[in-house]
């Protein structure tokens, strides 16, 4: 079987922060969005269920079928979107699971008219390499400002990643996780007391339909995932040499999680879509040297999700047995790399430079205008200043 073949443990190992990262910086985000329409504890685990069922097939299928890392994962502004709007509006979890439905709907026609990806085509890619630097660079900036919280740890995941890339490079997020494990566990930090064996079981919600509900959630779920996720997803993707006419196909990718949110909105998963930080995590040169075999990460990934759906309260308590600085530092240090390559890349053109600056400190400064994040702010605000600085300029 050519997954055996390819597979290797920085991959797994990649695919396995990954998960971690992800589902840990956000899940207090999507049990608020549950909670803000009534969700009842057996509601609020059939959201888990449906979002890592959601998550594991769209993220497992695609890359086994194309043998390219497909990382796919919840909106988390859309999650916070959702959680405002709810609790500000009084929605009944029927009209929510409408809206849900109806995101995901247009979701897919923007995906099957491949109108997404013509916008996406028309963003240079020194702007793009700098939306995701910006995205990305948040992460790296909370690796060390972690050691506020515990330095001791932080320093010593540091030292074994300098270490790690210095004699075994392919191994050093690998070899520095597992030296945050065995300190936060000698501390005492690892609460493993919150893991316990359950099955999640879904529970249907019939959708209900009210304008309210499409004005007020769907139209700002759709807008903030495509324009918060998807957009730094697919540059994320492109980053890592996987975009191109024999990389992976962004309009069925779009089309993809648009079908599986709809299928599976009735039981809670409000939204999927391209994940930017964790498919930085999982596509980077830290997964593996060759690009080829990089897909046994995302692969990781999608089963890793299968199983925190399935078994949600028992992943849920493992995952979140780390130590919030365990988590921050890992995902920074493994991002490093990433964002090192996303700066030189936007700002290598020296025509380019100033606009890429804009679009990367846009980015990493997180306004929020709108209910819209700062990641789509960060594309506009450097597509202006290219255009200010570069309309009917002769090139020389």
């Amino acid at each position: 079987m050519r997954l055996l073949k390819d597979f290797s443990l920085s991959a797994a190992t990649a695919g396995f922060v990954a998960v971690l990262v992800g589902f840990t910086s956000s899940v207090a985000i999507v049990f608020q969005a549950a909670q803000a329409f009534g969700a009842t504890p057996a509601q609020v685990s059939s959201w888990m269920w449906a979002l890592g069922v959601g998550m594991g097939l769209c993220s497992l299928l695609p890359s086994l079928w194309w043998r390219r890392p497909v990382m796919v994962a919840w909106s988390t502004p859309g999650a916070a979107v959702l959680a405002s709007a709810g609790l500000a509006g009084g929605f009944s979890m029927g009209e929510a699971v409408g809206a849900f439905m109806a995101s995901a709907a247009l979701t897919i026609v923007f995906g099957v008219t491949g109108w997404f990806e013509r916008v996406i085509n028309r963003i240079p890619m020194a702007i793009a390499q700098a939306l995701l630097a910006g995205v990305l660079a948040k992460f790296g900036l909370q690796a060390f400002g972690a050691a506020q919280g515990d330095w001791p740890l932080v320093v010593a995941m540091l030292l074994a990643y300098l270490l790690g890339r210095r004699w075994v490079p392919r191994y050093a997020v690998p070899l520095t996780l597992a030296v945050a494990v065995l300190w936060a566990s000698a501390a005492g930090r690892m609460a493993w007391q919150h893991a316990e064996l359950a099955l999640a079981v879904p529970v249907f919600t019939a959708p209900q339909w009210s304008w309210a509900a499409l004005v007020s959630l769907a139209l700002p779920l759709f807008v903030v995932t495509m324009a918060s996720q998807n957009l730094p997803g697919v540059a994320a993707i492109r980053a890592a040499g996987y975009g191109g006419p024999d990389g992976l196909p962004i309009s069925k990718l779009i089309t993809i999680t648009g079908i599986g949110a709809l299928l599976l909105a009735p039981f809670g998963a409000f939204a999927l879509c391209l994940s930017a930080i964790t498919a930085a995590i999982g596509m980077g040169p830290q997964a593996h040297a060759d690009p080829g075999r990089r897909y046994v990460a995302a692969a990781t990934s999608g089963a890793l999700y299968l199983l925190l759906g399935v078994f949600g309260a028992a992943i849920t308590g493992v995952l979140t047995a780390f130590p919030r600085e365990l988590v921050m530092a890992i995902a920074g240090l493994a991002l490093l790399g990433t964002i090192g390559q996303g700066l030189a890349a936007a700002l290598q053109d020296e025509r380019h430079r100033e606009a890429a600056l804009i679009t990367f400190l846009v980015t990493l400064s997180g306004v929020v205008l709108g209910g819209v994040g700062s990641a789509f702010w960060g594309v506009v605000a450097g597509s202006l200043a290219l255009f200010v600085q570069q309309w009917r300029r002769p090139h020389l």
